[in-house]
C-alpha cells in the first residue's frame, strides 16, 4: 500500500515547484527573460529540503561575491592610457 507522509509530499512538491522555476530559469538564459535571478531563486526553493541545492546555491553566491568585487574594483580603477 503506498503511504505518503506530509514530509514526504512536502518534498515531491518542493521538487515540482523549484525544478520548474530551474527549467524556466535555464530556458530564460538563451530567451530574453530574468534567467539568472529564476535560477537564484530555483536553487532557494530547491534549498529548503535538498542538500545538494543548497551546495549549489552556496557555491553561485560564494561566485555573485567574487564577480561583484571584481567589478567594483574594475569600475574604482582609474582609465589606463592607450599609446
Amino acid at each position: 500500500m503506498l503511504r505518503v507522509t506530509y514530509r514526504g509530499a512536502k518534498r515531491i512538491a518542493v521538487l515540482v515547484v523549484g525544478g520548474t522555476l530551474l527549467s524556466f530559469g535555464i530556458l530564460l538564459l538563451v530567451l530574453p527573460g530574468p534567467g539568472l535571478p529564476l535560477i537564484f531563486f530555483a536553487l532557494t526553493v530547491l534549498a529548503t529540503e535538498f542538500l545538494w541545492a543548497r551546495l549549489w546555491l552556496r557555491r553561485a553566491r560564494v561566485g555573485a561575491r567574487l564577480v561583484r568585487r571584481k567589478a567594483n574594483r574594475w569600475r574604482r580603477s582609474p582609465p589606463r592610457e592607450h599609446p
